[in-house]
């Protein structure tokens, strides 16, 4: 029983000085949800005018809910990432610049430098490799896929996409349409982001931006990156899921 004592008052002044100093430093605007944000080619190039000849979902990024770019000084350097630039290649594609590593070096400056306040993604290698874990292990494609949610000239009903996720995930997704691009009574599928826990565990999206996360994180909707015209999808408008046209 002797034992017992001092133990936990180690333990107590381990924990203390623990958050103590975490406390000052950064606890306060440590991020609590990891955003991961998939994007359609096809809708995304019908509207900025690249040429799509993907018909998968890609990476479109891993965004923590708190904080855009936090260390300024920590530049990408793509040789960090040698072994994952094949599958960074094929899974998250810059389908603007195909060769460059601009998308990348974009996205790791604006939220990979934030997401990295966490030890489980505090190097350029963690944060890319671990995008790339959950991408593959959600295979959105497959679970669209087995739910007969396919690319299509028909139309869906935005519950038939969110049904099919949250049955399968259990969580709900955050699904972002591009308006008025194709006709004003129809939206077209652009966007799905699923959401985690600092612990890689899934979690509920909020349909729109909390309160909190909007103060500074607002011109997530206003990225070069991400096309203006994307926004929640409408519960009660046809959407259109468009296929690869047949011409080339």
């Amino acid at each position: 029983m002797r034992l017992c004592a001092p133990l936990l008052l180690c333990l107590a002044a381990a924990l203390s000085s623990a958050f103590v100093t975490h406390h000052h430093h950064h606890q306060h605007n440590m991020w609590t949800k990891l955003i991961l944000t998939h994007h359609w080619p096809i809708t995304f190039c019908s509207m900025e005018h690249c040429k799509a000849n993907i018909s998968y979902w890609t990476l479109h990024g891993l965004w923590p809910d708190k904080g855009i770019d936090c260390n300024s000084s920590w530049h990408f350097n793509s040789s960090n990432i040698e072994d994952l630039l094949p599958d960074m290649r094929k899974s998250w594609p810059d389908l603007l610049k195909p060769m460059s590593v601009e998308f990348w070096k974009y996205e790791w400056h604006k939220h990979g430098t934030c997401a990295a306040r966490a030890d489980s993604l505090n190097s350029q290698h963690k944060y890319f490799s671990k995008a790339l874990e959950l991408y593959h292990k959600l295979d959105l494609d497959r679970i669209l896929r087995k739910f007969n949610i396919i690319p299509s000239e028909d139309y869906y009903k935005l519950s038939q996409i969110e049904d099919a996720i949250e049955s399968f995930y259990n969580v709900k997704p955050k699904i972002q349409c591009a308006h008025g691009s194709r006709r004003d009574d129809v939206q077209v599928l652009g966007q799905i982001e699923i959401c985690f826990d600092p612990d890689f565990t899934l979690m509920d999206c909020e349909k729109h931006f909390t309160t909190e996360m909007s103060k500074g994180h607002e011109d997530v909707l206003m990225d070069p990156e991400r096309p203006s015209g994307f926004s929640v999808c409408h519960d009660d408008m046809p959407v259109y899921y468009p296929p690869l046209s047949k011409k080339t």
